[in-house]
């Protein structure tokens, strides 16, 4: 290389002159690049992004469950449910009207009904569970009630009061009649002195 070449002035940059002599003796470094903040955002978008997917693919099973939780089924009904009032006394006599209409025993109740297969069957007249109805009597082996006054009724069931006799006796008795199995088992529960603390159950005769 020449010596006009090496005397020539050289140019400075920050206190340090730039040319082929100092570039050779390591005395200047290139300044830095500039920071890569371009990319540095794409990656930090890209972490973001993996972290938000993996919570979503996490939360959503649950969601899915919960939407799919189970409707509880409805309670079923008892045909014997009843709490009798205690304030309201018996009827001192069959209401006007009773046994026709509206106030008659339901005629899904209406019929013969057995306690057990044999008093349905029986001809010797020993049927002692054998129940007759008809639209204002329960008719059993030694005793008759007469309907007397209605305190609810549907189409399947009744709970009334009736006037009892049998036996050169005479006493009132609440009794609950209903029918369920599609009409051929029969429900009857009582309250009053000396009633059953239990619901007995009857199936319908074939005639």
């Amino acid at each position: 290389m020449s010596e006009e070449f090496s005397s020539k002035p050289l140019p400075f940059r920050g206190g340090v002159g730039v040319g082929f002599r100092n570039l050779a003796q390591g005395r200047w470094t290139p300044p830095p690049p500039p920071p890569l903040k371009g990319r540095g955002l794409i990656w930090a978008s890209l972490l973001l992004a993996a972290c938000s997917g993996g919570k979503d693919e996490q939360t959503a099973p649950a969601d899915e469950t919960a939407s799919l939780s189970p409707v509880p089924d409805a309670a079923p009904t008892d045909t014997a449910a009843y709490t009798p009032d205690p304030a309201i006394a018996p009827p001192a006599a069959p209401e006007a009207g009773i046994g026709a209409g509206d106030k008659a025993i339901p005629a899904a109740i209406q019929g013969r009904w057995g306690l057990a297969a044999a008093d349905c069957t029986s001809t010797w007249g020993d049927a002692k569970g054998l129940l007759t109805i008809d639209a204002a009597n329960l008719r059993f082996y030694e005793s008759h009630g007469e309907l007397a006054r209605i305190r609810e009724r549907s189409d399947s069931r009744i709970v009334a009061d009736y006037k009892f006799s049998g036996e050169g006796m005479e006493w009132d008795r609440l009794v609950l009649l209903g029918v369920e199995d599609g009409g051929r088992t029969l429900v009857r529960r009582e309250w009053g002195e000396d009633a059953s603390a239990e619901p007995l159950r009857y199936t319908r005769c074939a005639n």
